[in-house]
């Protein structure tokens, strides 16, 4: 990623309807709206390819990988390791999600 913390993918309002509560443990909230923030991405194709590191409810870590349709995607947002990326103060970047347990 050349120098980069990670990305933040946004998404349009009717992908995030659509996609439903299996979207919601990868959204984080900011004051311009819930994104996936993640390590990679791959746009290479029809699909988004986004990897994100989560930790399990047994604090491992584990290297997850979401793909979503690239009609979904509104906007994606390079995070620079030069400054603290965000709309808003914060301290540091949290980008670990915690992965739902199977039932």
């Amino acid at each position: 990623m050349n120098d980069s913390n990670g990305y933040a993918v946004f998404f349009f309002p009717q992908a995030l309807e659509a996609l439903g509560d299996a979207i919601k443990p990868y959204l984080q909230d900011s004051p311009a709206g819930p994104h996936v923030l993640c390590r990679e991405i791959d746009t290479g194709g029809a699909l988004i390819e986004m990897a994100l590191q989560g930790v399990t409810a047994d604090g491992r870590t584990v290297q997850l990988e979401l793909m979503v349709p690239g009609s979904m995607v509104r906007m994606i947002v390079s995070s620079q390791s030069d400054g603290n990326f965000g709309f808003g103060p914060r301290d540091h970047i949290q980008p670990s999600i915690v992965v739902p347990e199977e039932n």
